[in-house]
Parts: structure tokens; C-alpha cells; sequence
């Protein structure tokens, strides 16, 4: 590649906040759209995102921040997206611009509602983009931990491999270690599957169950996970690998975990809309939940945790006969 490419994030939350913060490491220049004008001007005057992780400060001198869609789109050759799932396709609608000729990453732990595909899919039906310029990141990182500069480590994902070693490069840093891999849709899939998985977790705790009991649920998450991602995209893959197994540990044990955290609260008692309520943040693992049950039902997936999830989100089972009949399903 002759000239640098310019690269933009799309969204305005903590993961893409973290991943602007990640990229100044490396470019001189970051596009980044957010629909917030007020907080692009605060951003501009007091450095940070008024937000989300407010310890992140900017070199507001290397931003060129929009809340025009269509401006950051014709700025960059690469659009990472990292705008919540749910609120995904209302964006995109919004894009009057060409995109045949970009690149696009997500970065999106989710399905999208509307389509029911993950969003390396939703990108190829929606604007016709080859597989080859779509690309996925993928964890394990939190992005509390990156604005505090704990060592890290993101998998990057894309059918092209020189595509997803310029993201890879643009990402890495002392404390973010980067490695590339053609597992697209697998990567997206398990970025997908572990949010409920998380929520699994979540209830579990919220249940009163243990440590004990966690470790045989992660380990029958994995499998689970495992059986899922063969039947809609079969291919050689380790899922121990971090970019599947290390994702599903960290969302389901980290107190920055969104999704466990929800699942907390519904295990505690809480009905669903009460706790997104509480929370004013996204998990989405509750949209996951449908998308997974209605996916594994078509490829004929055995996958008890989802469906434990599904009927208690979606059926309003109660998740204590709920956990316990799953009980007698693990092992």
C-alpha cells in the first residue's frame, strides 16, 4: 500500500472509545463519528468523552470527529464500526455515500435485530460488499481495561490477510498484543454466542451457585459454542484459541462484563425490562439470545444453555426451575 489509509470508528460508547485510544497509538489521524454533536464539542474543549470511560484522554489535534455519517464514511478507506448492535442498522440506513470501495470491520459483539445475521453478514447482504473487504475484531478486551492500559490481546479477523494485518498493526501497542486469522464468521459467531453465555454466568451468580458450578458451566459453554459455530460454518479451527475460548472466560467472569451483569440481575429477581432499565447500557446478549435459539433450531445445534437463556428472557420462565432443570443437563 502506496499511501496510508485512513481509518475511522464508528459509535460513541466505551468500545469505541477504546479503540480510538488504541489507534492514536499508531495514526497521525482518526476519523470518528458519533450522532452526539454536544459530545463531539465537549470532546473538542475538555479532551474525553463525557460518557463513556472518561479517563481516556485525546490529542483532540489527531480527531476528526463528525456527527455526519456520510463525512466520515467519504474520509476513510477503513469503517470500524462499533456502534451497538440494536441501534446498528438505524445508522447505516443514514449512509448516502458510496461504500463499494470500503473496507469494514465490526466490532460489534451482537446479532443484528432486523436481519437476525451477525454483522459481517448483515454488511454483505445490505451494501454488497465482497467478504474479502469485510473484516472482524474480536477480543479478549475489555475496554475498561485498555483505558487503563492492562496488557491485552484482540484476534482481527478478515478473508484478505493484508487487510487484517494493517488493522492488526494499527491496533497493536505495548500493552495491546494483535494476531490475524481468516476465521471470519467463526470469530464473529463466538463473539456472539459468548454475551449469552456471559448472562448465564450472570444468573447463575444472581442464583446464589458457585464457583464450582461456574467452572462446569463455562466448560459445557464452550463445547456448546463448539457444536453451534460447526453447524452454521464449518471449518479447521481450535476454539481454545483466545479469539473463542479467552473471549468466553473474560464475559463471563469480569466484573466489567455488561452481559453478566444483566444476567446478575435476573438471577436476583429482576424482570428483563427492569433491569435494562437499570443498567442504561446494552447487552447484547439479550438480543443474541433470540437470533442464537432461532438459528439452532434451523441448523439442528444441541445447545441446552441457549435454550435455558431463551426461555427465560423471551418465555418469562423463572430462573431458578429454569437453572435447576439445566443442572441435570451439564456435566
Amino acid at each position: 500500500m502506496k499511501n496510508t489509509p485512513k481509518v475511522a470508528v464508528f459509535g460513541g460508547g466505551s468500545w469505541a472509545t477504546a479503540i480510538v485510544k488504541m489507534l492514536s497509538e499508531n495514526l497521525k489521524e482518526i476519523g470518528w463519528y458519533m450522532r452526539s454533536a454536544d459530545n463531539i464539542a465537549y470532546i473538542k474543549e475538555h479532551k474525553h468523552n463525557p460518557s463513556y470511560i472518561t479517563s481516556i484522554e485525546f490529542n483532540t489535534d489527531q480527531l476528526v470527529l463528525s456527527n455526519n455519517i456520510d463525512t466520515i464514511v467519504g474520509y476513510a478507506d477503513y469503517l470500524i464500526f462499533a456502534i451497538p448492535s440494536a441501534f446498528l442498522n438505524d445508522e447505516l440506513k443514514k449512509i448516502s455515500v458510496s461504500v463499494e470501495h470500503k473496507i469494514l470491520f465490526s466490532a460489534i459483539k451482537g446479532i443484528v435485530p432486523e436481519s437476525g445475521k451477525i454483522v459481517g453478514e448483515h454488511f454483505f447482504d445490505e451494501f454488497k460488499i465482497p467478504m474479502s473487504n469485510i473484516g472482524v475484531i474480536t477480543g479478549p478486551c475489555h475496554a475498561e481495561e485498555v483505558a487503563l492500559e492492562r496488557l491485552s490481546y484482540l484476534t482481527i479477523a478478515c478473508q484478505d490477510e493484508e487487510k487484517a494485518t494493517y488493522i492488526a498493526e494499527q491496533l497493536s501497542s505495548r500493552y495491546i498484543n494483535t494476531k490475524i486469522t481468516d476465521d471470519i464468521i467463526g470469530t464473529e459467531y463466538a463473539a456472539m454466542l459468548k454475551n449469552i453465555y456471559a448472562i448465564a454466568a450472570g444468573i447463575a451468580h444472581g442464583l446464589g451457585y458457585g464457583d464450582n458450578f461456574q467452572s462446569v458451566l463455562m466448560s459445557n459453554a464452550i463445547r456448546e459454542m463448539k457444536r453451534f459455530i460447526k453447524k452454521v460454518h464449518k471449518m479447521k479451527r481450535n476454539i481454545n484459541n483466545s479469539a473463542y475460548l479467552g473471549d468466553l472466560l473474560v464475559t463471563g467472569y469480569s466484573v466489567f462484563s455488561r452481559n453478566r451483569m444483566f444476567g446478575n440481575m435476573i438471577g436476583k429477581g429482576y424482570t428483563v425490562k427492569s433491569a435494562m432499565f437499570e443498567m442504561s447500557m446494552i447487552a447484547e446478549g439479550y438480543y443474541a439470545t433470540k437470533s442464537a435459539y432461532e438459528i439452532k433450531n434451523i441448523k439442528q445445534a444441541k445447545t441446552p444453555i441457549i435454550d435455558t437463556i431463551y426461555a427465560i428472557l423471551y418465555n418469562q420462565k423463572e430462573a431458578k426451575k429454569e437453572f435447576k432443570k439445566l443442572t441435570e443437563l451439564l456435566d
